[in-house]
């Protein structure tokens, strides 16, 4: 079997009534950029404590500057690095999912086939760093925010293209029906 030619530059489309498998089309993260005062504050950590390290006040134990030092990474650069690792977005040929959370996940999925309307909004700074906010909504469920996503065009036009491609199948699978039964020999 032959596969069915595309113009320009089109998927090409599975044969009518053939299985599609779900392919995985892009999986990213909410911008860095979110993680540069993390970043400040290890690197504030750093050097406070390799100067104060010996050099405290009388009162003050070098333990006690190490047990600071420790708190303030985790509250200020741990946790912050492991909510931002946690939440991925996941483009497929089927769906758009959204997964927060390490050990109770929270999961989101927005099917192309039912289609739904892209809002693109770019902030100031979004605009300096090539990122923006994506909201899904189709109507029924509650809307889908994609915030702070890098190369948003990018994004935006691969659910575009995805959402059309995913329709086109659907309505031509449904128009397809099964061949005509024999007619009678009289």
């Amino acid at each position: 079997m032959t596969q069915p030619t595309t113009y320009g530059g089109r998927p090409l489309t599975p044969a009518p009534g053939a299985p599609t498998p779900e392919l995985r089309i892009a999986r990213f993260r909410t911008h860095a950029r979110r993680l540069a005062w993390s970043a400040l504050v290890l690197v504030a950590a750093a050097g406070a404590t390799g100067y104060f390290y010996d050099n405290l006040p009388v009162p003050f134990e070098n333990w006690m500057l190490l047990s600071a030092a420790g708190v303030v990474l985790v509250l200020l650069v741990v946790l912050p690095f492991v909510a931002w690792w946690g939440h991925t977005f996941t483009i497929t040929t089927r769906r758009v999912i959204e997964r927060s959370g390490l050990f109770s996940t929270r999961r989101r999925e927005l099917s192309h086939v039912r289609g739904y309307t892209i809002q693109v909004r770019r902030g100031i700074v979004q605009r300096m760093w090539g990122a923006g906010t994506l909201t899904l909504a189709n109507g029924v469920d509650q809307p889908l925010r994609l915030a702070n996503i890098p190369s948003v065009g990018l994004v935006h036009e691969t659910l575009v293209d995805q959402v059309e491609v995913n329709q086109i199948l659907a309505h031509r699978d449904a128009q397809s029906f099964p061949p005509a039964p024999p007619l009678p020999t009289a």
